[in-house]
């Protein structure tokens, strides 16, 4: 055969010069060759009794190698002369030389002259080409093959560990565990002892030549006693071990191969079902989870927006991130199942309706959408609310002032005490209602702003709007019959006016100056108690700003209080000096009094520190806030830039040089690494909740050009492009290694993906695809012909149609021209070999010739065989390996 290794034969020349040395080895070669011998030269009717006398004339000799090797050699010299001897001889050894076998010092002379070593020799080499030579297991030969093969088979045995081809067979267990491997019908292995090595040998001898058409070659006594047994001697008769159950072997080759389909199967619809269970599972949770995040109504007060608030954060950093890890989970299993499948010859896996890839994807954009901008709604809602709670209490403020101011005074304007008094007495009414009227007007704008804050918490939509209105209504009504009542009583005072004179000066100034210092002072208080809302330390500085140019004017109003007190003083003087009553000191004109002005005048100065105090605080505040801005800020411009960087490199890894193993190895370590800087994005985000906690949110912060939400969206882009890149690899790997081809292979077919990819999206449009095959040597005419035949490749590679061919396709379309994978009708051979060429199977032979789970696999798919020359019972093989390798039952 072209395929014989002439090495071997020179190692079996050192075998002969070391063999042939021992006497003893001499007698078993000498026995098992010629019984070798003979259970050929039987099927010519002959037979051999002297095996160094037999073959001299080269005629059987000629028949031998004719019976062993199905050939006819030239005809033989019938004459008895040496020389006709010596020219048959010659004819077999220039035969066993055309099989490729190298003859060290064998010559026809030896053999004619009944030479017992070099005829030995010779059989031996005759042996090892037809008997051993074609012995392969596991792609080890000869006689590496063949003691491979009786390892594999005695391995269960107990009291068996075949290591060579002498004493491991000196017991006779070895032997018989080969036959009881292949036929338990003909000895009971576990009834057998090491301690009974003669009974052993004789057994197997026995039950061999009765059973199974091998003759006695080896003597047991000679076995036992023999120090070291003739290795030559024991692989010759156990080659005829082999070849005697080589039919069993085809079926367990057959059953291997089936087993090996049956995983594939198996593994790919656990696969299936994983993706269906995944899929429904997260697409359940966007189902639902969506909608919440699409409703943007909240009850409209500050504890129930702050709740929401808290929910969306707990929804980011603890409920989404699950769920985006089984996102890329989904996905990968999903590549590594279509790898699988395209791999094995299967068609593409396509998932239940509405849970493709893509669908899954589509679903997941549609929640991000839904997300897009929450976060920040609730924020601004918070601060809509707190703005609507601050103008609400501004509002309840200013009415309360209001209500104090008016109680009481609709009953002063409507009491008719102008009748019947005293013209002193009515001048001085007309004095007062001037001064009131005064104080009307003064509150005048109070009035106009308690409408305005009202207007304004209408327009902001206000949970207790209606309240708001009712109570705006009451005072806007009274105030209009305050108006009126005044009108109405300025009238009645008028028409008396000509009996009144003139009033004393000091009271008439006193309510005069009183009644707008009275004002300003309440004005004043209102604006020293009131609230206010800010973000910037800037803010704060204007109001500190203006609280400093209204402490600047209290010096005039400091004089002018002692003005006004000075007015009081000179007039309880004048009593005094005068003799009074007490009546003279009573101001008619006006309800205020010195008491009055002056406790308003220390509240004035008692609010002014209390103000100081007060913006001081918030100042302090707002630069915290403004610490904590500079805080993620910092953090911030570290992270953002990380994460660039890492998405870049896990982008350049497909376009590097460098074996599989390292591109893997490198994205392993950018795992590694971005699991390890997992913690920074967990710094970020509770740095960015304390800004928003310190009300400093809704504002840009000038120290950075990040935000959490894009710092958020970078993180997600990293964590999945690492996985979905080393899922590529792997299944790179899984392609290479499956498919047999080699790194510069691979490396061929990803430089040409790389040059027709030029946007780096690691796909290529059909344009593309068929310029990089046309680059590869494939010759795709330009018309109708070659069309359709790119078309049927754009079948292959893009199965769902998506209008891109993934680099994954690319590689598995590149290595099946070469690959040699399992079909179906390897398959369905194989089980037509466990079937003995039967059309049928039956369950009997399943459950003997397979493992027990991939027997029951089998059992539950078959279908029953329809064939009128089937037993009952009988099972279609052909019609399940055609399914095997069509669409899965998933």
């Amino acid at each position: 055969m072209d395929n014989y290794d002439p090495g071997y034969m020179e190692e079996e020349e050192e075998w002969d010069r070391e063999g042939l040395l021992d006497p003893a080895w001499e007698k078993q070669q000498r026995k098992t060759f010629t019984a070798w011998c003979n259970s050929h030269l039987r099927k010519g009717n002959t037979s051999i009794e002297n095996i160094e006398e037999d073959f001299r004339n080269g005629l059987k000799l000629m028949l031998l190698l004719e019976v062993i090797s199905g050939e006819q050699l030239p005809k033989p010299d019938r004459g008895r002369m040496r020389f006709h001897k010596i020219a048959n001889v010659n004819k077999a050894l220039t035969f066993i030389e055309a099989k490729g076998v190298k003859l060290v010092g064998i010559g026809a002379e030896e053999i004619v002259d009944g030479n017992l070593k070099m005829t030995l020799g010779m059989i031996w080499t005759i042996i090892l080409r037809f008997a051993i030579q074609d012995i392969s297991v596991e792609e080890s030969t000869a006689k590496e093959g063949l003691l491979l093969w009786c390892q594999r088979k005695t391995a269960p045995y107990r009291n068996v560990n075949v290591q060579n081809f002498h004493n491991s067979f000196k017991d006779g267990l070895a032997f018989c565990a080969l036959i009881h491997r292949h036929r338990p019908d003909l000895l009971d292995y576990h009834k057998l002892s090491k301690d009974n090595p003669l009974e052993n040998l004789n057994l197997a001898f026995d039950v061999a030549e009765k059973h199974l058409d091998i003759p006695k070659m080896l003597d047991a006594e000679d076995m036992v006693n023999s120090v070291k047994p003739d290795e030559r001697s024991v692989m010759a008769y156990v080659s005829s071990y082999y070849h005697a159950f080589s039919g069993a072997q085809k079926a367990e080759t057959a059953a291997n191969r089936i087993c090996k389909v049956l995983k594939v199967n198996q593994e790919n619809e656990r696969l299936m079902e994983e993706y269906e269970r995944l899929a429904s599972d997260l697409l359940e949770w966007i189902r639902r989870t969506t909608p919440w995040l699409e409703d943007r109504t909240t009850d409209k007060t500050l504890p129930g927006t702050r709740r929401k608030l808290e929910e969306f954060r707990d929804y980011r950093r603890k409920e989404k991130p699950p769920r985006l890890e089984e996102k890329a989970t989904l996905e990968t299993t999903f590549n590594t199942l279509q790898t699988r499948l395209r791999l094995s010859n299967r068609p593409a896996y396509l998932p239940t309706e509405g849970k493709l890839v893509s669908d899954i994807t589509n679903a997941w954009k549609g929640l991000e959408h839904a997300e897009k901008g929450f976060e920040e709604w609730l924020l601004n809602e918070l601060q809509r609310l707190e703005r609507l709670d601050h103008l609400a209490k501004k509002f309840r403020h200013k009415c309360q002032i209001h209500e104090e101011w008016a109680q009481g005074k609709e009953d002063m304007l409507r009491n008719p005490d102008y009748r019947g008094v005293r013209l002193t007495e009515l001048k001085a009414l007309k004095k007062k209602h001037e001064a009131f009227e005064s104080d009307l007007s003064a509150h005048q704008d109070r009035v106009e702003q308690i409408a305005a804050i009202a207007q304004e918490l209408n327009a902001l939509d206000y949970h207790d709007v209606a309240n708001v209105n009712t109570r705006c209504q009451r005072i806007c009504s009274q105030w209009d019959v305050l108006g009126e009542l005044t009108t109405q009583r300025r009238h009645n005072i008028n028409d008396l006016e000509k009996v009144l004179e003139d009033i004393d000066q000091y009271h008439l100034e006193f309510a005069k100056r009183a009644a707008p210092f009275n004002n300003w002072m309440d004005g004043a208080k209102e604006d020293l108690v009131d609230m206010f809302i800010v973000h910037t330390v800037d803010e704060v500085k204007g109001l500190m700003e203006a609280h400093e140019q209204f402490k600047q004017t209290l010096g005039e109003a400091d004089k002018e209080y002692h003005g006004i007190v000075s007015l009081v003083q000179e007039v309880q003087r004048l009593a005094q000096t005068h003799n009074l009553g007490s009546g003279a000191t009573e101001n008619p004109y006006t309800t205020l009094s010195a008491q009055d002005i002056s406790q308003k005048w220390s509240d004035v100065k008692r609010l002014v520190p209390q103000r100081d105090q007060t913006l001081q605080e918030e100042y302090m505040k707002q630069q915290n806030n403004e610490r904590l801005r500079r805080q993620f800020a910092q953090k911030a411009n570290i992270v953002g830039p990380w994460v660039e960087k890492h998405l870049d490199a896990v982008a350049s890894v497909g376009v590097q040089k460098g074996s599989l193993e390292e591109h893997l190895g490198t994205l392993r370590n950018i795992e590694r690494e971005v699991e390890s800087f997992r913690p920074n994005i967990d710094e970020c985000e509770r740095y960015n909740q304390e800004v928003q906690e310190a009300l400093a949110m809704g504002f840009d912060n000038r120290l950075t050009h990040y935000t959490m939400e894009t710092l958020r969206v970078g993180w997600e882009q990293l964590l999945t492009s690492v996985k979905r890149a080393i899922n590529e690899v792997e299944n790179q790997i899984l392609t290479r290694d499956s498919k047999g081809i080699t790194n510069e292979q691979l490396d061929e077919f990803r430089k040409s993906f790389n040059h027709f990819d030029r946007n780096k999206t690691r796909k290529l449009e059909p344009r593309e695809f068929k310029a990089c095959l046309m680059s590869l040597g494939f010759n795709i005419r330009e018309d109708k012909q070659g069309e359709a035949a790119f078309q049927r490749i754009l079948t292959t590679v893009d199965p769902n149609r998506a209008g891109y061919i993934t680099f994954d396709a690319f590689l598995d379309f590149m290595t099946r021209e070469t690959a040699d994978t399992d079909t179906a009708d390897q398959v369905m051979q194989s089980f037509k070999v466990l079937a003995g060429d039967l059309p049928y199977i039956t369950p009997d032979v399943l459950r003997r010739e397979l493992p027990p789970d991939q027997a029951e696999y089998c059992l539950q798919r078959m279908a029953p065989y329809s064939g009128r020359d089937g037993p009952p019972g009988a099972l279609d093989y052909t019609s399940f390996s055609t399914a095997l390798y069509g669409e899965s039952d998933l």
